[in-house]
Parts: C-alpha cells; structure tokens; sequence
C-alpha cells in the first residue's frame, strides 16, 4: 500500500444550497447501526477481533439507550444562555458528576462483564468496576477533556463507551435550532471534538459535510474544503491509501498550515459508512499517516494508541 499525493478534493464542493447546521443523533439507530458496522468490518479483517469486541460494545450501548428511563432534558433557559454566549449547551463535566449519568456507567460496567474479551480487557473493565471515587471521577475526567493516558487506554476505553450513551441521549433531547456554531473543531451540542467528517447523501443535505462529535454524536456542517483543527481553507489536500483512488471512500484531509490531518468518509459513495467503524477500521490510513510531517486531530477513544 501507498499513499497518494496530496491533491484537490475532486468532489463537488457543495450539493445543496443550505444544509441543516445540525443533525442531532437517532438514538433508535445510531448504536445498534454502528454494531451492525463494525461487525460487517469484522468480516474477513484482520482487526476482526478488536471489531467483533467493539461490536459487542456498541450493542451495550444500544440495548441500554433503550431499556433506560429518558434523561432530564437540558434545562431551556440553559440553552438559550448558551445560544447567546456561543457556548455548549451540555456540560459535560456536570454530565460526568451526575446521579444519571454514574448509573448509565455502572449499568455499563456490568453488562460489558458477558462480553468475550482478552485477558488484558478483562482486567481493564475488572478494575473499572472496583475503583473508587476518586479514580472513576479522574477517567471521567480525563475522558471529557479528550485526553485518554496511555498507560490506562483499556480502562478509559469502557469510560469513554457508558459517557456516549449518557452524552448522546442529552443531545437527542436539544432543539437543533437553537445550537449555534462555537469554533473550529468543536461541538456545538457538547463541546466535544470531530472523530472525522463525512460527506454525507441524505435527502435535503445531498453532498454537504458534517463533522461528527465523538463524545454525544451530534454531526453539525462544515464547509467541504476546510482544516477542522486550524480553521484554515489554504493548504488543503487529500490523501487515500491506494494511489489514484479518486473512489476511495475514506481519506485523510490534510492541512499545510497547521500540520494536521483528520479523516473524511464519502457516505454519499457508500450509505453503510459509519463515522466511528470505519474510522476504526482504516487503521491503515492511520499507519501510513504517522510516517508523514503531519498529526491526527481527529479523537475516537476506541482508536488511542495507535
């Protein structure tokens, strides 16, 4: 394998004149899509198992979306303050201190206990569940600040997949109308970062782009040529693992100003695209990327450590 040149995007740069700002996550589909995704990945890969394992974590995370009791919503004079101030609406680390959402953890904890895994996980998760106070509010911590330690990637791991749930169920329950742009790489739901962006084929958002949070899934749109780290719409070029693929589905936009790289994925080209699977599973991409000048800016704490 190899890597292209760094290229214009040679896609239509804009399909609709004015797409949603933001498209707020399906809770009926978004995890129970993404296990059927990362087990359609499994197939014939050679991640297949760390796939299948994070097909079963997804299942968790659907089947509790759906056994648990609706969330407080966000209070609405919180919104509007938030609006005003072009601020998040959702306080994650509020989020992270709640009775719901410790619950949403512990219930978590406990059915990823079925899941088949390696002994190393097996440990993780076991330490997950008897730590104290002070050290589940430290990964939580950690978590919300999308800054995972090396030494305790398997622990943060299973953090990381119960707050997706909690996260994601708030922002189900927002007004999109009333979330407003923050900045650059940011989630205008939750304050998040991007896991990457995707060019996506849904009826009245044909060909635009959206970022996709990695903590709540909310996806809000961005222009197609634009550094989602930086800002900047100079020095953008595209990268895929085959050279001259212009079809590749998955790439790496690449910027010149700041050095930084964050995967796009072409939905349009393929409807079965799932924003975290796939970004899991082109870890190739991911390999080649490190043996160039430029650094990921995209974060998915099921792929930290590679």
């Amino acid at each position: 394998m190899s890597v292209s040149p760094v290229q214009p995007d040679p896609s239509v740069i804009g399909g609709v004149p004015k797409a949603p700002f933001v498209l707020k996550p399906n809770l009926a589909r978004l995890f129970n899509d993404r296990a059927s995704r990362f087990e359609a990945l499994a197939q014939g890969s050679h991640l297949a198992p760390y796939l299948n394992f994070l097909a079963g974590i997804t299942r968790i995370q659907s089947e509790l979306v759906s056994a648990l009791p609706p969330p407080e919503p966000v209070p609405a004079d919180r919104v509007e303050r938030a609006r005003v101030n072009a601020m998040p609406p959702i306080d994650r680390a509020a989020m992270g201190g709640s009775p719901d959402c410790r619950e949403v953890l512990q219930q978590f904890f406990e059915k990823a206990e079925a899941l088949e895994k390696p002994a190393a996980a097996a440990e993780a998760l076991a330490q997950v569940r008897t730590a104290d106070e002070e050290m589940l509010t430290w990964m939580i911590g950690n978590v919300i600040a999308d800054d995972l330690p090396v030494e305790s990637l398997a622990h943060h791991l299973y953090v990381a997949a119960a707050m997706q749930i909690q996260a994601a169920r708030l922002a189900a329950g927002l007004d999109g109308s009333r979330l407003v742009p923050i900045r650059v790489g940011v989630c205008p739901a939750c304050g998040g970062r991007p896991v990457a962006s995707m060019v996506i084929g849904f009826h009245g958002a044909e060909g635009a782009r959206y970022a996709s949070c990695s903590c709540c899934a909310t996806m809000w749109n961005e222009v197609r040529v634009k550094c989602l780290a930086c800002g900047s719409t100079k020095g953008i070029g595209y990268q895929a693992v085959e050279t001259g693929d212009e079809e590749a589905t998955v790439k790496a936009e690449v910027c010149d100003t700041c050095n930084s790289w964050m995967k796009i994925l072409y939905q349009n080209k393929n409807p079965s695209l799932d924003v975290v699977a796939d970004d899991v599973a082109s870890l190739g991409l991911d390999l080649l990327m490190k043996d160039t000048e430029y650094k990921r800016a995209g974060f998915d704490p099921f792929l930290m450590g590679y």
